[in-house]
């Protein structure tokens, strides 16, 4: 694995009710299925009305990719999502239902399965430098959302396994950066 996931490679297969299509990025450990990983990234065609499927002590972070706006209905609260919006975090073992006000949407969706912690955050790239942070991460991942340094618009770049060359040739590109870190393994101090 040379840290990146081509979007061309991606294949979607259709969600049993039917509502739309998914298709698996990256997944850990490699190989897992829905009960036995600690964290998956997916993007999702949605393609109708409907409720999100249940996903007992996994948390999520959805992003509009392309299409929109959809209206995400979470335990009673609604939330807007664009293709401009925050990525929005939401416990997935709660009811939640999706209503696409002007036709289906192309998602990115991160699951982690608790204890671990997810953080989504859009804006330009920058490589990372310097020293460790305080909470180091498990994974650290850029999808990019726009073409440069020789890759393509929506694939995906795993920051710790890939060539260092590559991140140079990706500083500015706008992407969805992807932080997951388990909470549970870092004491107070910040140390491990």
């Amino acid at each position: 694995m040379n840290g990146h996931y081509k979007a061309a490679g991606r294949i979607f297969r259709p969600w049993k009710n039917g509502g739309g299509q998914t298709a698996e990025i990256a997944v850990s450990p490699a190989g897992a299925d829905f009960a036995g990983f600690d964290w998956r990234i997916s993007t999702a065609i949605v393609a109708s009305d409907g409720p999100f499927s249940l996903f007992p002590d996994v948390d999520r972070v959805l992003a509009v990719l392309e299409g929109g706006p959809m209206r995400l209905d979470i335990a009673g609260q609604s939330h807007v999502l664009t293709a401009d919006s925050l990525a929005l975090a939401f416990p997935g073992d709660v009811p939640s239902a999706a209503e696409l006000t002007e036709g289906p949407i192309l998602d990115f969706n991160v699951m982690t399965r608790r204890p671990l912690k997810a953080e989504v955050t859009r804006g330009p790239f920058s490589p990372p430098a310097g020293p460790a942070p305080a909470r180091p991460a498990i994974a650290r991942l850029a999808l990019l959302l726009e073409q440069g340094g020789g890759l393509e618009r929506l694939d995906l770049v795993d920051l710790d396994a890939c060539d260092p060359a590559l991140l140079l040739s990706l500083k500015g590109l706008q992407t969805l950066m992807v932080t997951i870190t388990d909470p549970a393994s870092v004491t107070l101090s910040g140390q491990r």
